[in-house]
Order: C-alpha cells, then structure tokens, then sequence
C-alpha cells in the first residue's frame, strides 16, 4: 500500500495543498494549528472511514466553502489506482461523503472500505488501556471495517436495530403488538451481533500474540501483555446470542434499554497479569497501546497481502526515547506519515521533510 500523491481542496483550513509524499517516511512539520493533523485526517477518509477525531462532516468542509475534494493517487492490490472522496455540505446536490474510484461512482464513501488501508494512531489512542469500553470496541471496529467490508454492514445493521429496540423497550407498555416487535427486534440482533462477535473473536486470535509479541520486545521481556476478549456470551452462533438475549428479557424491560450483545461488550488488557487500567503505570499503558497498533498494522499486512500506510500523530512527543527508537525502527520499511513540532526529532531519519504553515504545504 502506498499513497502517490495527495490533492486537497477546501478541506479543514486548506484552501488547496499538493502532497508528494516519500516511500517511506514522510514528517509533516509545523507549529500547533496550522494543518499537519489535517492533512492525516484526509489520508485517513481514503479508507472510507469516519474522521479519527469524531469530527462530523460539515466540520471537514473549509468556511465559506460548499464542499471539500480529495484526490488520491495511490498504489493497491498491485496495480496503481485512482480516488475522488468530496465532502458535501447539507442541501449541496451529494451531502456527506461520496466518492469516485478509477473513474467509477461508487456512493457513499464507505463502499470502498478496504481498497485503501491505514493505522492511525494519535495522542487519543493513548487512553486506549484506562479509558472506558467504549473506546477499545471502537478499536476493534475501526480495524475490522478495513479487514472485511462485510463487518461495517453488519455493525451498522445491529446497532440500527439496538436504537428500535431501545425506543420499544422505553414504550413497550404503550406499544401494541409490543412482544412481537420485541421478538422481531431479538431475532435481528441474534444475526447480525453473531457476526460482529464472530468477527472479533476470530480478530483477537490474530492479534493478541502479534500485540504480545511486541510489548515483550519494548520491555525487554521483564513484562507480559495479554488480549482478552469478553463477550456477553460465546461468540460464533446466533443461538447463543439469541438465548442470552432471552435470558435478559425481563431485565431489559424493567430497565427501559438493551442490556446485552456486542454494543456492551470490552476488550481486557492485561500487564503481567493484572488490569493494566488499574495497576498499569503510565509507561506500561503506553508500551501496550504501542504494542497494539503495531499489531494492528501486521495482522492487517497479513491479510490483505500489503502493509497499510502508518499515520502518526504526535505521538512521538508522548514516548520516551526508548519507544521512540522502537516504533521508528519498526516502521521505517513502511509508508508512514508522522506530525510534529519539533524536526529535530527525525534528524537521524532518511524521511522527507515537508512544512505546513497556514494549511498551505512546502518543502
């Protein structure tokens, strides 16, 4: 996987930038605010994903702008290909995020989920170990949709019909035919959480050893790191899903909400052992989040066959030199993108430095 070169028009505060990047290591370098972070966020909706940040479309488009263009060049599954994602503001003609491959409409921009793959990882992800479930299943997720296009049908589907439910559940009493619905309701979330579980069993096989792997090599093997995946109930079988479901029923009714299934469902990180939320030191934690990206990285090169494009944001500021000498030797045979305030930093780095002031881009 490697990105060509990159357009961006109207996008953030950029009015209009041209990126080329390197091979290998590209430092986007510059002062807080002036863009640096934009330009990864516009690599980063080239998966067809959501903005890293949470930002909501309309805070992608520049002010006073109707809608913002990227224009990808980039090399995937062995052939050189070609992207135009806009971002457009409600009541323009296309609102949201639409996208044209190789000359091709292809709708909405989640529809080339896949096609081209990136790790990103910012100062957010660092909370990853002590922040709450929410954030760790979002981990999972951002991974999978890339992995297997299938995967954003189903969770979108699910947790469509996790918000029915909900809204049943808070009017059953008021609800005619509301034991039917809620039935209706059960049987869908059986088929569709089976396969987000299933998913993320079968994810979590492959990377708890590869994160394993590497937070051994950053502690020099005085620590341990496991994965443990915690489902509501053995994943794999909309049976199972749907008797758990069942067995919840009274409970969820006396609650007014959804109680159980892959929506409530965590991820436990474990340093030597113990909760690294709770008995991890600062340090720990971080060498576990650096440990699971990388992982990330490789279990996604495993099965699509290439790497994908690493985007990094300030992170290198929150290591200490130990795993900043880690993380730059890992992937310095990878296309990989790094922000920082300091250049400094990349000095002993082959990488291409390229200055953002303004939101405009020089070399």
């Amino acid at each position: 996987m490697r990105l060509d070169r990159l357009v961006v028009t109207d996008f953030r505060n950029i009015a209009r930038a041209e990126l080329q990047p390197a091979p290998r290591l590209t430092v986007l370098c510059g002062a807080n605010g002036q863009g640096k972070t934009n330009l990864l966020e516009a690599i980063w909706l080239l998966t067809g994903g959501k903005s890293f940040r949470g930002a909501r479309d309309a805070e992608l488009i520049r002010r006073g702008a109707e809608f913002s263009v990227l224009e990808a060049q980039f090399s995937a599954d062995g052939r050189d290909q070609q992207a135009r994602l806009t971002v457009g503001a409600k009541g323009t003609q296309k609102p949201g995020r639409t996208v044209r491959l190789n000359g091709a409409d292809r709708g909405r921009a989640a529809s080339i989920a896949g096609t081209f793959t990136a790790v990103v990882f910012d100062p957010n992800h660092l909370s990853l170990v002590k922040g709450g479930p929410e954030g760790r299943r979002r981990f999972l997720d951002a991974a999978l949709c890339q992995l297997y296009p299938g995967y954003l049908a189903a969770s979108r589907r699910y947790l469509r019909v996790v918000a029915q439910k909900n809204a049943l559940l808070k009017a059953y009493d008021i609800t005619p035919g509301g034991d039917v619905l809620l039935e209706t309701y059960n049987e869908a979330l059986a088929g569709y959480g089976s396969e987000v579980m299933r998913r993320r069993a079968e994810y979590l096989t492959r990377l708890a050893p590869a994160a394993a792997a590497n937070y051994r090599d950053i502690s020099r093997g005085a620590e341990t790191l496991e994965l443990r995946y915690c489902p509501c109930c053995e994943p794999g079988s909309p049976e199972h899903l749907a008797a758990k479901l069942r067995e919840m029923r009274s409970a969820e009714l006396r609650a007014g909400f959804c109680l159980t299934g892959p929506h409530r469902e965590d991820l436990d990180i474990l340093i030597d052992g113990q909760p690294g939320k709770i008995y991890g030191s600062q340090g720990q934690q971080r060498s576990a989040v650096l440990s699971m990206k990388l992982a990330e990285a490789s279990v996604a090169g495993e099965v699509l066959g290439e790497h994908p494009v690493m985007l990094l944001d300030d992170v290198l500021s929150e290591l200490d030199d130990a795993r900043q000498t880690y993380l730059l030797t890992r992937i310095e045979d990878k296309q990989t993108f790094v922000t920082t305030c300091d250049s400094a930093a990349f000095a002993r780095t082959n990488g291409r430095l390229v200055f953002v002031e303004g939101g405009s881009v020089k070399e």
